[in-house]
Parts: structure tokens; sequence; C-alpha cells
């Protein structure tokens, strides 16, 4: 038998635990996935291993099963038609469907990334000429507030192949595959943090996430 990964680890610190978390779509040599969702979970706090079985037929493209989002106990996923926000949560092993901004469902040709933005779930939206931040203000109500709207007019050209990776109040931070760059939220300024210098055919590929804290001690 063959596990069809959806994403290999997520690694969550928060109140000194961490929570390491494995997850698969389970399938048998030869065939489609059968939708059978497996989950391995690691809690420094029991020091202990736990697994749940559950059916999950949502399809995920390469970009949005990496691109999760750990808030509120859960792991979020945006779908493939980015219609919804798939979220699993941890605490007591439920699937929940949270709707998206109506303006993200119903725009067409923009594209919608998700993050965090200081400990609420967070959509950005790219069409040609602007970024829409969106974010969650009410997790159990699902109401959405529009944070904030940046023109890309000074980085028109980078626009098709561009994609956020990061956020905070103050910063938020693109790259295209041989860029990252930074916008200042409240100076309205972008800068180039780093650039492919030399002729290498690879891409830029990490993960990036905004500082808070230290795991460890600096004493």
């Amino acid at each position: 038998m063959v596990r069809l990964l959806l994403l290999v680890w997520v690694a969550i610190y928060q109140c000194r635990s961490l929570m390491l978390c494995w997850l698969s779509y389970h399938r048998t040599f030869g065939h489609r996935s059968d939708g059978t969702f497996i989950c391995t979970v690691f809690d420094s706090d029991t020091n202990k291993w736990r697994k749940f079985v559950s059916f999950q037929d949502d399809r995920f493209t390469l970009m949005n099963r990496n691109q999760v989002v750990f808030v509120h106990g859960s792991l979020h996923w945006l779908t493939s038609v980015c219609s919804y926000i798939l979220s699993l949560d941890l605490n007591c092993d439920v699937w929940r469907k949270i709707s998206l901004p109506d303006e993200v469902i119903y725009s067409a040709g923009n594209r919608a990334h998700l993050l965090e933005l200081d400990g609420c779930l967070s959509v950005i939206q790219i069409s040609e000429e602007w970024m829409k931040i969106w974010a969650m203000k009410d997790y159990e109500s699902e109401e959405w507030h529009l944070e904030d709207r940046v023109s890309l007019r000074c980085i028109r050209g980078m626009v098709p192949g561009i994609f956020p990776i990061s956020q905070t109040r103050e910063h938020v931070f693109l790259a295209t595959y041989k860029q990252v760059l930074v916008h200042q939220r409240k100076s309205r300024v972008w800068k180039e943090l780093y650039s492919v210098k030399n002729s290498s055919p690879l891409p830029l590929w990490f993960s990036a996430h905004a500082f808070r804290t230290s795991i460890f001690s600096c004493n």
C-alpha cells in the first residue's frame, strides 16, 4: 500500500509546547486516492503520538497544500478552486469548512493566498493592479475585514509570478522565483531583499515566517 502525501511535516510551536503533524492521503498501488485521510500527531506535552483516520475528498493544488496556516488550534488550507478554506481542529480531530470573503470567491482572474496575521487567519488577494489583505476578526462567526489595499503598479512586471510568503502589521514579504521583496505598509515603499544574481535555472524554494519570539531562552 502507498500513501499519497498531502503535507510531509507541520511543526507547531505554541506556549512552550511542540506538535509535529504528519498528514497523508491513502491509496493502494495503481489506484487513485480513496479519500481516506490519515493524520498522525506528536504532542510534546504528553510525549506521545496519536493517529486518526477520516474521509476527506477535497482537492488541493501543490501550492495550496504546502501553504498551511496554524491558528486557533487548527490547520488551514485553501482548496484548489479557492472556494473556501478547509480546517482541521487538532484538539478534537474535526474538519470544518470556512467561508472566504465574497469578493475573493467571485473575483475572476484573481489569486488568493492563505497566511497568518497576528494570530488571525488572513487571505491575500492579488489582481493585476492591486493586493488586498483580508483578516478574519471573528473566527466563530467567520467575519472578515479588509485590512489593506496595496497598489502593485510599481512592480507590475513581477505580478504574474509573485506570491506572498509572510506578513506582519508593518510588512508584507513576497517572492518570485528569483527575488524576495518587502512592502512597508505604513510608508508604501517597496524594497528588494534578495535576488538571484547568477544564471541559475533553479527557482528559489523556501518557507518564511514572521519572527515572534525565540523558541529557546536567551539566558
